[in-house]
């Protein structure tokens, strides 16, 4: 349990866990008062006790149970608002931690990992501990606080008593600590089939449309059912496991209770215990009891506390790529690649790769499908770091820009765009958030988008749907390249770019690009022969390694995989039906 509140409260910013602490320390003071519903009991006791029931005594006796109420009222209210504010607090600074720390983390970690894994921790997992968990562990603290100061008060009235309830607290504390290890796997299973449905739900809403044309409803129907089916079974099973201790924790505590009664009236019958005393203890063993079930009960709860905590920190233990580094501009925009080599695990992608691209040129990659055309693209503007040899833009390693610097060289259009759920002004600004709307719709206009976007509900104020649903592809390739042309980079990626367009897109599409990349160094990867005939230098990619390079022209020359390319793509435009 201490493990769980130290690596709890750890997890936690200096600034959320000052309010924990502060929390806490009310809870103490709020203990101190139950303890003091103790002494306006005892005013009352001894006046009845002595005969003497002045108006003084009902006056202090009623003046303390309107502190002991009104006193953890006002404490508990101050409590539970620094609790809510420290626990959305850490689940929001968590959410932020966590998002920065993925921008840099090596493309492979979101190979190796579900968009369903990630987004469940970032949303499920930060909201049991922003909720349930800060509630938990408060609760427990609480109920742990009030036991204990009781406990302590039971050596005024007896220390026998003060024993025995030492030892059921011990006793206590066992059943607890069995109830939490019960709860280790049920708990973590419950968590992993919490981000199982988050899986299959994005999977199924993703594909809807496959789902739909290929009547796979039924299937993936299924898969999504099995998963919430297995949800529920998690969570029943977590608490089946735990309903036993629980009842037992419950039967001891009122043990305690039950002792402390029964000792105290044998003690006072056998006259080793005044009669103040032992009513005094009848109604401690009371304020044990209410203690003793507020830590048992919400103490079950602990291990997902600690396990959303594990959760967490398994992204955020995940090394980053050294960001670190000059912040400068490359005293050129030339790339060299030296001898590079990549793996992803096991399987070499890229081998002994030596290549170089002079500023204000154009480059086009080509090459079959797995040759790592990709990877190479990705390798140069650091998505990934090269397992050998060096990637050199400028004078200097990639490595020794800081990354922030280092991406303000480059610009991406990617074949598959993702538009965010926002205005259109705002999607294209993304490349520049102080962007004005006179550059909004000057890079609108340049990327050929100005007259469609005009004509959405609203203009440039339109909200698109999550992922540009509601746009057609070429709608949104060229407001993902407005967006590249606001950033203005030096440097462009165009990763496909025109692979999905339609012709009657692929116009202006073609348009926009251009715009784009004027005076600019590019590198494309494509297999239109319209995109890659007119580039400086074309690379032609096999199995990890650049087996050709030249001009369009030149390459025609050779007899190798470049004109085979170029050979089946003329067939295929003149296969007439």
């Amino acid at each position: 349990m201490y493990q769980t509140f130290k690596q709890f409260f750890n997890f936690c910013s200096s600034k959320n866990r000052k309010k924990f602490y502060l929390s806490i320390a009310l809870g103490v003071l709020s203990a101190l008062f139950g303890v003091l519903k103790v002494s306006a009991v005892g005013v009352m006791f001894d006046a009845v006790l002595k005969g003497e029931i002045t108006n003084s005594a009902i006056f202090a006796s009623f003046g303390i149970m309107l502190v002991t109420i009104l006193g953890p009222s006002l404490i508990n209210y101050r409590s539970t608002m620094l609790q809510t504010e420290a626990g959305y607090g850490t689940a929001a600074d968590k959410r932020i931690e966590i998002a920065e720390h993925m921008r840099y983390l090596p493309m492979g970690y979101f190979n190796e990992n579900s968009l369903g894994k990630i987004t469940s921790v970032t949303t499920n997992t930060m909201e049991n501990l922003s909720d349930v968990g800060t509630r938990v562990v408060m609760l427990v603290t609480g109920g742990i606080f009030l036991s204990g100061a009781i406990c302590l008060m039971m050596f005024i009235f007896d220390w026998r008593i003060g024993i025995l309830v030492v030892l059921g607290l011990l006793l206590f504390s066992f059943v607890n600590s069995r109830m939490q290890k019960a709860s280790e796997s049920c708990s973590k299973k419950k968590l992993e089939s919490d981000s199982d449905v988050v899986e299959r739900v994005l999977e199924y809403v993703k594909g809807i449309a496959e789902v739909k044309s290929y009547h796979l409803s039924g299937k993936y129907n299924k898969k999504l059912k099995k998963a919430i089916d297995e949800n529920a079974r998690a969570n029943t099973a977590l608490e089946f496991a735990l309903v036993p201790f629980v009842a037992a924790q419950n039967f001891v505590a009122k043990m305690i209770g039950v002792s402390m009664v029964f000792f105290a009236i044998l003690f006072y019958t056998n006259d080793t215990l005044s009669l103040f005393n032992c009513i005094m203890l009848l109604v401690c063993s009371f304020i044990m009891l209410e203690g003793l079930e507020k830590a048992g009960n919400y103490s079950a709860l602990l291990r997902v506390v600690d396990l959303c905590v594990k959760q967490a920190n398994e992204i955020l233990n995940v090394p980053m790529m050294e960001i670190e580094g000059a912040e400068e501009k490359p005293s050129s925009f030339d790339i060299k690649a030296e001898h590079i080599d990549f793996s992803y695990g096991d399987k070499k992608i890229i081998s002994d790769l030596t290549v170089q691209i002079p500023q204000n040129s154009t480059t086009a990659i080509v090459g079959p499908s797995g040759s790592g055309k990709t990877t190479l693209c990705h390798l140069l503007s650091r998505f990934w770091d090269v397992d050998k040899g060096e990637v050199i833009l400028g004078t200097r390693n990639i490595k020794e820009y800081s990354m922030d610097s280092l991406m303000q060289n480059f610009s991406f259009v990617f074949q598959n765009v993702y538009l965010f759920k926002d205005t259109v002004a705002n999607n294209i600004r993304f490349g520049r958030p102080s962007a004005s709307m006179d550059e909004v719709i000057l890079a609108a206009r340049k990327a050929r988008c100005h007259d469609f976007i005009m004509a959405l509900p609203n203009g440039y104020d339109t909200v698109i749907g999550e992922g540009g649903g509601n746009l057609s592809g070429g709608e949104k390739q060229r407001i993902s390249i407005a967006r590249a042309i606001m950033k203005d980079a030096p440097i462009i990626i165009l990763d496909e770019a025109t692979a999905n367009i339609d012709p009657e897109n692929e116009e202006e599409l073609l348009l926009a690009i251009g715009e784009l990349t004027r005076r600019k160094t590019i590198i494309m990867i494509a297999h239109r022969l319209k995109t890659v005939q007119n580039a400086d230098q074309i690379l032609v990619m096999d199995k990890g390694r650049i087996i050709q390079k030249g001009t369009h022209s030149s390459l025609l020359r050779e007899d190798g995989l470049y004109r085979r390319f170029i050979n089946r793509r003329e067939m295929a435009v003149n296969w007439k039906l």
